[in-house]
């Protein structure tokens, strides 16, 4: 997503339509993890993760726009985040520290990505040993989720591709209204 849409990151009715708070709650974050946010966009997850890290946690909010850095950066500045790391990556390389993450999310991104197989190699490679890669995606196999097609992805696609970089998928939940929670493990 463009900075235009920054708007619609942080729109209201967010919470009713998604649940990002059930999300959140679902992704077993624990105060001291280092958690990436891959395509943090507006921070809108970043900012609300780093506080369940705490003080003694770190978020990483990755983009490949320096307009969205930009955006995350004055809201860091609003609400005091000591915490959040914004890192500019690439199309095919977050720039992450090897090794530093307990969990690397991607909210709505995955399906989003150029060059894939790039990417996920460098994301195995900022895991910590016994990290997770956690995907939220809009569920292709409901029609009623009133997103476009190609903004959507099945857990059948997501396996497979996701699994072909050195990744398994180690637990699905369908617990919030729009979108899947795969989480993947290092094979």
């Amino acid at each position: 997503m463009g900075v235009g849409g920054a708007d619609w990151l942080e729109r209201s009715e967010r919470e009713s339509e998604e649940n990002p708070t059930r999300a959140i709650q679902l992704l077993g974050l624990k105060a001291g993890m280092t958690v990436a946010d891959i395509g943090a966009g507006s921070g809108y997850y970043a900012l609300r993760m780093a506080e369940l890290v705490g003080p003694s946690g770190k978020i990483y909010a990755n983009d490949i726009q320096p307009e969205m850095l930009a955006i995350l950066k004055k809201r860091m500045r609003a609400t005091k985040a000591v915490n959040v790391e914004p890192v500019l990556g690439t199309e095919s390389d977050p720039k992450l520290p090897a090794g530093c993450c307990d969990v690397l999310l991607m909210v709505d991104v995955y399906h989003e990505l150029s060059h894939p197989r790039e990417m996920l190699g460098k994301l195995r490679e900022a895991m910590k040993d016994g990290g997770r890669l956690i995907l939220l995606e809009y569920r292709k196999e409901d029609p009623y989720v009133p997103i476009r097609p190609e903004h959507k992805m099945s857990v059948k696609e997501a396996k497979m591709e996701v699994e072909a970089e050195g990744f398994v998928l180690d637990k699905t939940i369908e617990e919030l209204p729009w979108q899947h929670i795969l989480i993947f493990r290092k094979s």
